[in-house]
């Protein structure tokens, strides 16, 4: 994982983070408020273009967490999601949103987070974080579900999502989860999975040990 770049941009009522690390251009935010976000400008973040309110409801569309705010007005500060999900993309990374904890391999707990974009290509050099390695690779996987299988059939929707970052190995899952197809057609329900993040698993998004064949390293 590299160290972050990020950088803060400020107004009266909000103050706007950016962490270079970990956009990947998903452009949430230039498409839901160019006047503030022009990547064509520079600055290309400027708050005073529009309201906090308009601001902040914007930056929760940001899919990797690469954008932040902290509210100087009365607003409401980022909820804790009240679910835990796992979007996969077609060909990409799987979008997490949730109450999460993500935790090294040696049980240190690295961040508290909300929202991320977990590489599943095993390319990044940003590891865990997707950085859009899997199109410099020309990374193939489609957005499905392929096991259908759910643990439960019936979860309570919230709590804390641990995500285990298993050396060499795969994300390890351990809580209330929802695991979606990128069109929304196939879903896992349960409290533990193993995800593949070498991009050779042949039950993608799940691991099926292809990292140990391989060789994959996560450093």
């Amino acid at each position: 994982m590299k160290i972050e770049r990020i950088y803060s941009y400020q107004e009266d009522d909000i103050t706007v983070h950016y962490n270079l690390r970990r956009c990947i251009h998903a452009e949430e935010c230039v498409r839901g408020l160019p006047e503030v976000f022009d990547p064509e400008r520079r600055p290309w973040i400027m708050p005073n273009n529009a309201t906090a309110e308009q601001i902040s409801k914007i930056i929760l569309r940001c899919p990797t967490g690469a954008l932040t705010f902290d509210r100087h007005d009365d607003g409401d500060e980022e909820a804790i999601p009240g679910a835990n999900t796992i979007r996969i993309t077609d060909n990409g990374p799987l979008y997490v949103h949730g109450n999460v904890l993500l935790i090294s391999p040696d049980g240190t707990i690295i961040k508290e987070e909300t929202r991320l974009a977990l590489c599943r290509c095993g390319a990044s050099q940003n590891k865990p974080y997707c950085d859009n390695s899997h199109l410099k690779i020309g990374f193939q996987a489609s957005g499905e579900v392929k096991d259908d299988r759910s643990e439960i059939s019936e979860l309570h929707p919230g709590g804390i999502l641990e995500i285990h970052l298993a050396e060499n190995g795969p994300v390890r899952l351990k809580g209330n989860f929802k695991i979606t197809a990128s069109d929304g057609n196939s879903t896992f329900h349960g409290t533990k999975a193993s995800l593949c993040r070498c991009g050779g698993s042949g039950k993608k998004p799940f691991c099926d040990g292809t990292h140990r064949k391989i060789g994959f390293s996560t450093e």
